[in-house]
């Protein structure tokens, strides 16, 4: 039985961790169920130069991420009579990459305005592994509270933080973001190759 990730990618800025995300989970041979908010299309054509349309989404994923698709399934967002809207749905988890402050209230209030915070909330209540990664800076106090509560709720809440110590003070942005994929990779349990993990050796790199 197919079990894929669930890869909800919010209107925050950072699609090149999503895609880094989806990558990775392709190349490790995972099946992967893809969910682009509204807002992220508008996020991804100005990051990007991309498109996402849900008539024509195997080209233009495939545009987005430069590769073969593998095992990727598309959800439109609009769509809460998709598969990954119902907990006998099978999945493994799901990650939410970026996830706006918008994104981020929503799942924790369990408010499912869209397909992804359906999603999110439905993996949280399944007690699959749910990954959040926000990444809006400065935050405010509702932002901290909703934050609290989807960690009290079960999700690993993984700031889109990088840090230098595999690349040094020179990394490239794409170091910097496979960083992060990989952190995301970790909570979710699957093995990757994109970073230079921490050994106790200063000056090892």
């Amino acid at each position: 039985m197919r079990e894929p990730w669930i890869i909800g990618v919010s209107g925050a800025s950072g699609t090149p961790y999503a895609k880094a995300v989806i990558g990775a989970l392709l190349d490790a041979g995972e099946s992967v169920d893809l969910v682009v908010s509204k807002a992220a299309r508008l996020t991804l054509l100005d990051e990007t130069g991309a498109t996402i349309r849900d008539a024509h989404w195997k080209d233009d994923v495939a545009t987005w991420l430069g590769r073969d698709l593998g095992d990727l399934a598309y959800w439109p967002a609009n769509d809460l009579a998709a598969g990954p809207s119902s907990g006998s749905y099978p999945a493994r988890g799901m990650a939410v990459v970026p996830a706006s402050t918008a994104a981020c209230a929503g799942i924790a209030i369990g408010l499912s305005k869209d397909l992804l915070q359906r999603a999110a909330e439905v993996n949280l209540k399944e007690r699959r592994r749910t990954v959040v990664v926000p990444r809006e800076t400065p935050v405010t106090r509702s932002h901290l509270e909703h934050l609290i509560a989807l960690i009290d709720g079960g999700a690993v809440v993984l700031p889109a933080s990088p840090g230098f110590y595999g690349s040094g003070a020179d990394a490239t942005a794409q170091q910097l973001i496979d960083f992060i994929a990989g952190k995301v990779l970790d909570s979710l349990g699957v093995e990757h190759t994109l970073m230079r993990r921490w050994s106790g050796q200063i000056g090892e790199r």
